[in-house]
């Protein structure tokens, strides 16, 4: 382990194991540490044997839930946008030889006190029971407005500047209602409170096309995928990608202590009396606590049922999201649901999460709007995490700190934090245009 490094990477997250396979890509040379023996941190998949250790100690699952290695039941789980980030990301590296995706059945949203389909184009908004027929008009004219709007042509911007004209003003000029903004905000643009709508408009349209242009992708109910056997096979896909362009790694190291020198820059990692030297370091924030801050916690439930959510058209797998003002609350609350068509879980079982940025303490009271929904469960298990962000100057000490794990159950802020620190480490935007497989079939 003696050994010099450009960049060591400690814990094997998701974030992390992307930026290791990116920097590896990119021709530096990278040592990959976690203290755990698996792959995952954070966002690892347990079995049903590893579940029941997690929250219930020494007890052991009841037989009738069936075989343990049966399940993959994501610590983490975030349904990925067809046409998001992520995906880019995944084809950009070619990791997607390693994964198998399947679409998402179903995006639901909780409005009155009903779970409604989201409805995403002009012609979905005439039929959904979610808005009377005359705001279903006014919907259907700001969907097209949307599906029309093309950034470099003012033709399509209807006089308005986006970069400047906020979205409550945008959405004002079609009249849509509170309820209708609602899940516009929430559902489709994805936003996670309502700051967005004192916020430019040019992103709220622009997460509307994602939305749309992802549901056109694959033709499914939904516009995400997911993959099959859960997100765990994720860092290991990545993993694998830095070790093909010659990144090393190391499970099962304690301490991982990092060392600085007497200007506080890093100059490496010890772990077992030996340190590995290294130019800079990539961790999540459990590995520097000194320099990182508390700015939330995220209260979830794990339920493992026998049935598929009620009211989402039998899906198999689905995403109900109970935007902030339908619960009275600060925060948006998010209903995650996958089964054995992703090979998550034996056939006929289903795993339900439900998530939320945590306002108390009773995480059993708080996730209670989300758990109505979900009908009877076999079994429940109630979670709380804190969540931390970086404090530090990276360009004065070389640590590039993760963000903890939001409680939304998609990726478009994952990848986004991870494309900064990107940025941050090598001091350029990655090309995503650049298709990595492509580019190595051409050398062959």
């Amino acid at each position: 382990m003696d050994e010099e490094y450009d960049v060591i990477v400690l814990g094997t997250g998701l974030k992390e194991c992307i930026l290791s396979g990116l920097l590896s890509v990119d021709g530096l040379k990278v040592l990959h540490m976690d203290r755990n023996d698996y792959y995952g941190g954070e966002s690892t998949s347990l079995n049903l044997i590893q579940l029941w250790k997690k929250f219930r100690g020494d007890d052991k699952p009841p037989p009738h839930l069936g075989s343990s290695k049966d399940y993959n039941i994501d610590m983490n789980p975030k349904f990925i946008m067809a046409n998001g980030m992520l995906v880019r990301v995944l084809i950009h590296t070619d990791v997607t030889k390693y994964l198998y995706f399947k679409a998402v059945d179903g995006s639901f949203v909780f409005n009155k006190a009903k779970v409604h389909k989201v409805p995403s184009n002009d012609m979905e908004a005439l039929k959904s029971p979610l808005m009377g027929i005359f705001e279903k008009r006014r919907a259907r004219k700001f969907f097209i407005y949307v599906q029309d709007y093309n950034e470099s042509d003012p033709k399509t911007h209807d006089g308005l500047d986006l970069t400047r004209v906020t979205t409550k003003e945008l959405i004002a000029k079609f009249g849509l209602d509170d309820n209708t903004v609602d899940f516009i905000g929430h559902a489709l643009a994805l936003h996670r409170d309502d700051r967005y709508l004192n916020e430019p408009a040019l992103d709220t349209v622009k997460r509307m096309k994602l939305y749309a242009e992802s549901l056109a992708r694959f033709q499914g109910g939904s516009p995400y995928i997911y993959p099959l056997y859960g997100l765990g096979e994720l860092p290991q896909a990545f993993a694998r990608l830095s070790a093909v362009y010659g990144g090393t790694y190391m499970l099962n190291k304690p301490e991982c202590k990092v060392e600085f020198d007497a200007d506080g820059k890093v100059i490496g990692v010890t772990s077992e009396g030996e340190t590995a030297k290294c130019k800079k370091v990539v961790c999540d924030p459990s590995y520097l606590p000194g320099k990182v801050r508390k700015v939330g916690k995220v209260a979830r439930a794990i339920a493992i049922m026998s049935h598929p959510i009620p009211s989402t058209n039998d899906s198999q797998s689905v995403q109900v999201i109970l935007p902030q003002k339908q619960l009275g609350r600060k925060s948006d609350m998010y209903l995650f649901c996958c089964s054995y068509s992703h090979n998550v879980c034996p056939k006929g079982k289903y795993i339900a999460f439900v998530s939320t940025e945590a306002e108390t303490d009773q995480p059993a009271i708080e996730l209670k709007p989300g758990i109505d929904l979900l009908g009877p469960v076999e079994e429940i298990f109630f979670d709380m995490y804190d969540r931390f962000e970086p404090v530090n100057e990276p360009t004065l000490d070389n640590c590039f700190i993760s963000t903890s794990y939001d409680a939304t159950t998609h990726f478009e802020s994952t990848v986004v934090d991870v494309l900064n620190m990107y940025t941050l480490i090598t001091g350029k935007v990655l090309d995503l245009s650049v298709d990595l497989s492509a580019a190595s079939a051409a050398e062959e």
